[in-house]
């Protein structure tokens, strides 16, 4: 029967049967996280293999995220890399641990090679320049709008945002233990690391010593003892941002940021440390010399790596006009969510293609499972939640074992979206329906599509609804019916009568 069907709204986070009930899924018992847990294997980059994640205290993981230069607004390529830390945090925490979440903001301007264009340059200064700001004031805009767009992401708030330039004094003391110990050295007011006293330089990233020669470009100074010693102070007139230091004015090096707010923060050992694939060399090399030659201690026992993303089989670049923002893709009609789906479904090992048709197939997959979740309100019409039957628990297995597997969120949607075809195949109701609604939210607390919701399904389907008028009143028949088939994508079958249109669901796909 045709109807105007109802949107029973979820309760808070909190609520009986909703995430409270989310334990029922997994083995009954105060042991069920750590079933879990015992579980999780992820690929670390330091040893190229996977391994069994266990955390140097128990059910409580440190975890280090490199974080934005904030010069200039992140585009999607930067929040592929945050998606995935935000996605391992939420994995985490589902199994059962405890994190401490912290993403540093890189505020200091610092000399980078990353495109032919802006070779040597400070960016931060040019920015400065360019919108008539001085550097301080344009990491606070930039850090501003970062928040926002992890907002709009649905990306949680780290426990800790260090700046670096609220650690320079943890810097300096760095540099000076460095020095003492004999890993560091100075000339003419510029401290450099001594990569020779670090035999395991290149570890990391599998340079051998040959190349690490024949690449030691970066931070280039005559008087470097060898080519392929870094920064860790350096001096330079012309710099905006300088700090006192025991060899004069000056700036951090950009690898000595990281390992300070790190150590301050987390301790000398840290569970993770994740970023994207082009900070594997130099930065998170540079890390683990300057760190573990600081303390004698491991600096961290699990590395993760985003690879990049790519636009249309192509590089993303400034000059090709592809680095899309956050704002820029809503401009064009795409939510932010589906931005945050499309993002999370490919593993973060493989290299992703970016593509217009695949953010709407991703807005898609969000509508779907959006009018899902609104059906299963409807079918359990209140009842509570009992024991899961069998399609939802192995729904719950195939989404585990995919988080369990490095984070293997294509195989974890397999099981979103088992749980979704199975319910539409048996029809069920009741508590039944209800099981699977707290299996749908408890996937969501990893996905983060359903709770970031910005509007009811309901909502969206009727304001469609007035828009296909518009269109059929306009003799606009091509958008018309491309209204109609958006519907019909969601599970919406209209029924134009002398009454108007009326709607009903008839059920969704994956």
């Amino acid at each position: 029967m045709a109807r105007r069907c109802r949107r029973r709204r979820r309760g808070a986070e909190g609520t009986p049967g909703r995430a409270d009930a989310v334990v029922w899924l997994l083995p009954m018992g105060d042991d069920a996280g750590w079933s879990l847990r015992m579980s999780l294997v992820l690929y670390n980059t330091l040893t190229r293999r996977k391994e069994p994640f266990a955390p140097a205290a128990p059910s409580k993981v440190r975890m280090y995220n490199c974080g934005p230069t904030v010069y200039s607004q992140a585009h999607i390529g930067n929040f592929r890399s945050f998606l995935m830390a935000d996605t391992l945090r939420r994995w985490l925490e589902v199994s059962g641990y405890e994190v401490e979440q912290v993403m540093n903001l890189t505020d200091v301007g610092h000399l980078r090679e990353e495109d032919e264009q802006d070779a040597g340059v400070d960016r931060m200064e040019v920015a400065a320049r360019r919108e008539k700001l001085d550097p301080w004031e344009i990491a606070d805009k930039y850090i501003a709008l970062f928040f926002r767009d992890l907002d709009a992401l649905g990306i949680q708030r780290a426990h800790h945002y260090p700046r670096a330039t609220e650690y320079i004094a943890e810097q300096i003391a760095m540099a000076e233990a460095l020095v003492a110990n004999g890993h560091a050295y100075v000339v003419d007011g510029e401290v450099s690391f001594s990569v020779e006293s670090f035999p395991t330089y290149g570890q990391l990233s599998g340079n051998t010593p040959d190349e690490l020669l024949a690449g030691a470009r970066i931070d280039v100074n005559e008087d470097k003892r060898d080519p392929r010693d870094f920064a860790l102070w350096k001096r330079d007139a012309k710099h905006i941002m300088q700090w006192d230091s025991p060899w004069g004015r000056g700036f951090p090096g950009w690898h000595l940021e990281c390992s300070a707010m790190a150590r301050s923060l987390l301790g000398d050992t840290l569970d993770i440390h994740t970023g994207g694939e082009d900070n594997i060399f130099p930065h998170h090399e540079c890390e683990i010399a300057q760190s573990q030659s600081t303390t004698g201690q491991p600096f961290v026992k699990h590395w993760m790596h985003a690879r990049f993303l790519q636009v249309d089989g192509g590089k993303m670049s400034k000059t090709l006009g592809n680095l899309y923002t956050v704002d820029e893709l809503e401009a064009k009609g795409h939510p932010p969510v589906a931005v945050r789906y499309l993002l999370t479904r490919v593993h973060y090992r493989q290299v992703m293609n970016f593509t217009f048709d695949g953010l709407e197939q991703a807005a898609a997959a969000v509508r779907r499972l959006r009018l899902f979740a609104s059906e299963l309100d409807d079918l359990a019409d209140g009842a509570a939640p009992g024991t899961p039957p069998r399609w939802v628990t192995e729904a719950g297995e195939r989404f585990d074992a995919g988080m369990n597997d490095d984070l293997n969120a294509s195989a974890a949607l397999e099981g979103v979206f088992h749980l979704v075809n199975e319910s539409h195949r048996l029809g069920p109701r009741g508590a039944d329906a209800a099981a699977a609604r707290v299996a749908l939210d408890r996937f969501d607390r990893v996905l983060g599509v359903l709770a970031h919701e910005d509007g009811s399904v309901d909502d969206e389907i009727e304001q469609l609804i007035v828009e296909r008028a518009a269109a059929r009143d306009n003799k606009d028949w091509a958008t018309a019916d491309r209204i109609r088939d958006q519907l019909a994508e969601m599970g919406v079958e209209l029924l134009d009568g002398k009454d108007g249109v009326k709607w009903r669901r008839t059920g969704v796909g994956s």
